[in-house]
């Protein structure tokens, strides 16, 4: 499958799965919204205190699986990771870009004070994978 095709697909959506690869090797797996911006580089937010960062700072790869409603199409979107910094102040570059995330999945917030104050109070952190393979089933 060519990775622009399973790109495409993706940014119809904004819910999947991202797998990690915990300690043991073995795959964690959680449901996550994200962003694919113009460039192909997916978005997500997550918190420091969660497996998944743990994992990807240990292991800076991710797949990111993504179906359609009707469950018969889907593609797996694999990458090398990078993380932001976790989120320490209200106008830190962590929480600019969680702001941008933010405004791409859902347009504007209704307070973004508030906003910015839960992100550092959350710990959150942008997590971005850039596609390096993919595979799936797409309708011809």
């Amino acid at each position: 499958m060519e990775l622009t095709e399973a790109i495409d697909f993706a940014r119809a959506t904004r819910n999947g799965v991202l797998v990690t690869t915990r300690g043991n090797g073995r795959p964690q797996l959680s449901n996550i919204s994200y962003s694919v911006s113009e460039d192909g580089l997916i978005r997500i937010s997550i918190t420091a205190e969660r497996a998944k960062y743990r994992n990807l700072v240990r292991e800076p790869w991710a797949a990111l699986h993504v179906t359609r409603d009707d469950f018969w199409a889907y593609v797996v979107i694999e990458g090398d990771v990078t993380l932001s910094e976790v989120a320490a102040a209200p106008d830190d570059a962590a929480v600019e870009e969680l702001v941008a995330l933010y405004r791409s999945l859902a347009g504007e917030h209704e307070d973004w004070d508030d906003y910015r104050a839960a992100m550092v109070r959350d710990q959150r952190v942008v997590v971005r994978i850039a596609p390096t393979r993919a595979y799936g089933m797409l309708p011809t």
